[in-house]
């Protein structure tokens, strides 16, 4: 079992140290869900939620949620992203998938700012939404793939 790398030696908590960690080109997808009434789906749809676009605001929500990733989890390093992407599917019934790609050339990867942006795209939808469906269910977040680094390269099976 691996050692735990968070704590120091007064087991207590630390940031890792990555100074000697080399460059290189890092990237991580994740990916969730949100169900909802299929009403609700369709206003979606039709651009019919008082709040605005539902999922260009959760677009921009997950990308800036990356961005803040350090701010936010605190044991993340502060890491410049060097890009962000964010696509949504829905199965025009009840569900919409997330998924979001950040990629980094840095010396620690970018899982938990992949993972950060599916979460709180989700999220927003959720706000967006809540006036008409308080039932709205978010399910499924979980890291799909990440490659990089010392570990080298993740998929989910």
């Amino acid at each position: 079992m691996d050692e735990l790398t968070h704590f120091n030696d007064q087991n207590r908590a630390k940031m890792v140290d990555v100074t000697d960690k080399k460059v290189t080109s890092r990237f991580a997808v994740a990916t969730g869900k949100i169900k909802m009434h299929h009403e609700t789906l369709l206003r979606i749809h039709e651009g019919k939620i008082k709040k605005g676009d539902v999922l260009a605001v959760a677009q921009i929500a997950g990308i800036m949620a990356a961005k803040q990733t350090s701010s936010l989890i605190p044991m993340c390093h502060l890491i410049p992203l060097t890009g962000v992407d964010i696509h949504f599917e829905d199965d025009n019934e009840t569900t919409i998938t997330v998924t979001t790609k950040v990629k980094t050339k840095h010396v620690t990867g970018v899982e938990i700012e992949a993972l950060l942006a599916a979460q709180t795209s989700l999220l927003t939808i959720y706000d967006m939404c809540k006036a008409i469906d308080r039932g709205m269910l978010i399910t499924d977040i979980h890291l799909v793939e990440k490659d990089g680094g010392k570990s080298g390269h993740f998929m989910y099976e």
